[in-house]
């Protein structure tokens, strides 16, 4: 089977599994092992890497840079701004901090983290002053309901946005009533990040369920492959789940051919409904 793609709305098509780096670039003494884990993603295909300023102070673009080193053409490369970075000259500032901490000259894709209290007009003036520069590609948002994705489309400029970056999994499914839909009607992909759950109970919840054990032991394949699976059921929906153990990295590479039937999405929505009504967006 091939390998699930997700398609931008410029036309440029990425992995549906790419890799995350929170957590990254904390310890010095794992410095080698997250570059290493990042370089075996690459060569399995996941070569969507999203990394953020805010991740270990910078710390994760470094252990990025590291990583995408003498191979930068084959990745395609996001990052995040700061809120409070989000505009003006902060915003320039931010993101040549970036760059250099990545060793690049240029963002695939740069995204507002999470709303703050610079005005989206503001933020969207920055990301074209950015692309305009050539430092950045594309600009896209992070952690954005659906009343923000509308007041960002009557923004001008704001209808440019590439994707919306916020949390999803099958234990966290609020976007599925409102937002994903808004998302799918105006051809945004969703970035899903935690895709596996956040580590703790919710983690254990999803990947330690009876069914997601069940399918994934029918498979002959992990737990984690099965609900990676689950999140990119839909061709608008990329995942960036976070790896550094080998082992973790081959099984959500794997999770590029892997799809689920409808008698098994069906297992899974008995397990962990869809919500009937708006829920809160979910952020962590």
């Amino acid at each position: 089977m091939n390998a699930k793609t997700v398609l931008f709305p410029d036309g440029i098509r990425v992995p549906a599994v790419g890799q995350g780096t929170w957590f990254m670039g904390e310890k010095e003494s794992e410095f080698r092992s997250e570059v290493s884990a990042l370089q075996l993603g690459i060569d399995l295909g996941m070569t969507l890497i999203d990394t953020a300023e805010m991740y270990a102070d910078g710390g994760a673009e470094r252990v990025v840079g590291e990583a995408i080193s003498g191979r930068r053409d084959q990745v395609y490369l996001v990052s995040k701004v700061y809120p409070q970075n989000a505009g003006g000259e902060k915003a320039i500032a931010a993101c040549e901090q970036s760059l250099q901490r990545l060793k690049t000259e240029t963002l695939d894709l740069y995204l507002l983290h999470w709303r703050g209290s610079i005005k989206l007009e503001e933020t969207v003036r920055a990301m074209e002053a950015l692309q305009q520069a050539g430092k950045i590609r594309r600009w896209g948002v992070s952690n954005l309901d659906t009343p923000d994705m509308n007041e960002l489309w009557n923004v001008p400029g704001g209808e440019h946005c590439q994707t919306n970056q916020v949390l999803y999994h099958a234990a966290s499914r609020g976007i599925e009533y409102e937002l994903l839909p808004w998302c799918r009607e105006h051809e945004i992909p969703v970035m899903a990040y935690c895709p596996l759950a956040q580590a703790g109970n919710l983690r254990h919840e999803v990947l330690h369920h009876p069914v997601m054990q069940q399918l994934a032991r029918v498979r002959n394949v992990s737990s984690a492959q099965i609900a990676l699976a689950w999140v990119t059921r839909f061709d608008n929906v990329i995942a960036i789940p976070k790896a550094v153990q080998p082992g973790h990295v081959h099984d959500n590479a794997g999770a590029l051919t892997l799809s689920l039937n409808p008698e098994e999405i069906a297992l899974i929505d008995q397990a962990f409904p869809t919500p009937s009504i708006k829920m809160p967006l979910d952020i962590v």
